[in-house]
């Protein structure tokens, strides 16, 4: 009874984080501008593999100028996107009638609070100089993607609030074009938020001579990147989300809306290190926890499904694995989570749990002494074993040894709970079969 409530309990609060709006917010926001990190991605490893392979001289610099247009146009505006996304998809969740207006608003508080003097060095030259009223993709890309997320939700937060009081409403009546009409609409909240922005960022300038991305970014951002995305930080939260599904709750309330953010601002900056050959900053980011700890979909159930094949017998468990051992080649585990079952199945908890994390962890110490490339493309989360560790690390043939290590560590951990499982299965069956005598 008191597992009983303490499950009901966990499933109401974890449901309630997961439905929180603006972590609703994050994960939207972020679903949307996937493909554009993805393409990024692509365009790097292109750039710095395959076309290094066919192409040389003058000719190769050439062609990889497609790639550099591709980097600029995702990741190096990868901040203001972001804030762009978070607007929309807020105004959304709010259910306010004009998202688009927020998109305006959230764009152009990120941009009113950057330096309107930056340093930049040019081309041939050694020494930097400062520039005036130019943008770079410094501040426009990886580097401001945290304080795209703050400024976002902070000015849409405060532009639907304002926007809400009538008198700050200009109607022009019922026989102007409706987009001209909703413009006046929101004509003054615009301006209100957006010049209470500017005060700030006039007064940070003025005051503390800083500005508001340099100052998220050393004070929230990477501290809290640091300790989210370091190996035992991944690695919990990367488990509670994991544990979810123990309850029938998609681990995306904590992965999606807590961790994959700031693993995606791990990839995006190895994607910018790697595309300038530079050193790669993260070890842990969103393609390395993909690669190897969701083999086969959340609790790299693909290796529960070879270690059912290779000594389950019960024949449900069977019939499951073989209907679900196409669609979890591709990552896609739905049908084990709720037809082996794995929810509410004490059975599976452990090896459910344990062995994304010994994938983590594996990968990790793998990267860290050399035995592997880094993770610096984003792949597609739906991309098989083998063909995922390889995409990742730019072609490491390494990585997918070690992601097939882990793969046969997952399967030789989940056989004595198949085994488990099944022995339970038979247990209950025979208790379903004498009570059905005694009733009959």
């Amino acid at each position: 009874m008191e597992n009983s409530k303490f499950g009901e309990k966990f499933t109401q609060i974890a449901v309630k984080l997961g439905n929180q709006i603006h972590l609703r917010t994050l994960r939207d926001a972020f679903a949307t501008i996937m493909p554009l990190y993805i393409l990024a991605g692509l365009a790097v490893l292109l750039n710095n593999t395959v076309f290094t392979w066919i192409f040389k001289g003058a000719t190769l610099v050439s062609v990889q100028y497609w790639g550099t247009l591709i980097t600029n146009a995702t990741l190096n505006i990868s901040g203001l996107l972001i804030a762009a996304m978070i607007g929309y998809h807020l105004a959304q969740n709010r259910r306010f009638d004009n998202p688009l207006a927020a998109v305006l608003v959230s764009v152009s508080s990120l941009i009113v609070m950057m330096p309107n003097t930056v340093s930049v060095t040019p081309d041939g030259a050694k020494k930097a100089v400062d520039v005036s009223s130019v943008l770079t993709f410094t501040n426009l890309g990886t580097g401001s993607m945290f304080a795209g997320i703050i400024v976002a939700l902070l000015a849409t937060e405060l532009f639907i609030r304002v926007s809400s009081y009538k008198r700050l409403q200009v109607n022009l009546g019922e026989n102007v074009p409706p987009a001209v009409g909703k413009s006046f609409n929101v004509l003054i909240p615009i301006i209100i938020v957006v010049s209470v922005f500017a005060v700030a960022s006039a007064l940070l300038n003025n005051i503390a001579g800083m500005n508001l991305i340099n100052l998220i970014t050393t004070a929230i951002q990477e501290p809290l990147r640091h300790i989210g995305t370091g190996l035992w930080g991944a690695i919990i939260l990367y488990s509670l989300g994991n544990m979810l599904w123990l309850f029938g709750i998609h681990q995306s309330v904590i992965y999606s809306s807590i961790l994959e953010p700031l693993l995606i601002i791990n990839i995006t900056q190895n994607i910018a290190a790697y595309n300038n050959g530079q050193a790669i900053p993260n070890i842990i980011n969103v393609s390395q926890v993909a690669s190897f700890g969701l083999i086969g979909g959340s609790g790299s159930t693909l290796c529960l499904l070879l270690a059912t094949f290779l000594v389950g017998r019960n024949s449900v468990t069977r019939s499951v694995g073989k209907l679900a051992i196409a669609p979890g080649i591709f990552n896609i585990n739905e049908p084990v989570i709720f037809g082996y079952p794995i929810v509410y199945n004490l059975s599976m908890a452990v090896p459910f749990i344990l062995v994304p994390a010994l994938g983590i962890f594996i990968s990790y110490v793998a990267t860290a002494i050399g035995w592997m490339s880094p993770c610096v493309v984003m792949v597609p989360w739906t991309t098989p074993i083998g063909l995922s560790a390889f995409l990742a690390t730019a072609g490491d043939w390494r990585a997918v040894v070690v992601q097939l290590v882990v793969f046969v560590l997952g399967v030789l951990i989940y056989m004595p709970f198949v085994k488990i499982n099944d022995n339970v299965l038979k247990a209950q069956a025979k208790s379903d079969a004498d009570e059905a005598a005694v009733n009959a």
